[in-house]
């Protein structure tokens, strides 16, 4: 009878694995792109081509600067200890990164939180990009390993547009030429392709 028993919870046990497992695969996957502008320090989490969150963010000093480019997160981890030229801080307040640690594919470089907080905003750290306690966490629960971090050095399109209007209102549009004056035809719009659809399709093509 106990034999009957046990093999019976085994095989519920499997179903139940085997049911989680198919929900997890069923679970939308999301495209996913990190986008940091060294100069407005600033970061935005773009997901599927819209703009979720924007965050300041402190970045490299001139004497350290934040590399530029495509790199990935490769690992997550909370509370990490903190290791360099043979000093080890445990976890705590005093760490230098933080409760979150998201190291990039470039050895030594991450996006975690600070010590420091008075640096966020400006152009602080050793190349890493820093965060505020409360926005880290937060941020570090919507991202996942394989995602795409772009660090960008000169304002362009894509930032401008990400940065620029993440946050304004879409209901108030200035006043057009055509507008002030009605008697005049407007010039024909060039056509433009949206930075954010870039953002978007690059994602993807990065999976």
């Amino acid at each position: 009878m106990k034999t009957f028993n046990l093999s019976k919870w085994a095989m519920t046990a499997a179903v139940a694995v085997a049911f989680g497992l198919q929900l997890a695969a069923q679970a939308p996957q999301h495209n996913r792109v990190i986008i940091v502008s060294l100069k407005d320090r600033k970061l935005a989490l773009v997901e599927d081509g819209q703009v979720k969150k924007v965050y300041t963010v402190a970045v490299g000093k001139r004497s350290t600067p934040s590399p530029v480019g495509t790199f990935k997160i490769e690992r997550r981890v909370a509370n990490p200890v903190y290791h360099h030229d043979g000093q080890t801080v445990m976890p705590g307040p005093g760490n230098p990164v933080g409760t979150r640690w998201m190291g990039l594919n470039l050895p030594g470089y991450g996006i975690h939180g600070t010590n420091v907080p008075k640096s966020i905003g400006k152009a602080a750290s050793h190349g890493c990009i820093r965060m505020a306690k409360t926005d880290l966490e937060e941020f570090y629960s919507l991202v996942a390993v394989g995602d795409t971090v772009e660090l960008i050095g000169q304002r362009n399109e894509e930032t401008a547009a990400v940065f620029n209007n993440a946050e304004a209102p879409a209901m108030q549009q200035p006043t057009s030429l055509a507008q002030s004056a009605p008697d005049q035809e407007p010039a024909p719009a060039a056509p433009k392709t949206d930075p954010l659809t870039l953002v978007a399709a690059r994602a993807a093509g990065s999976r």
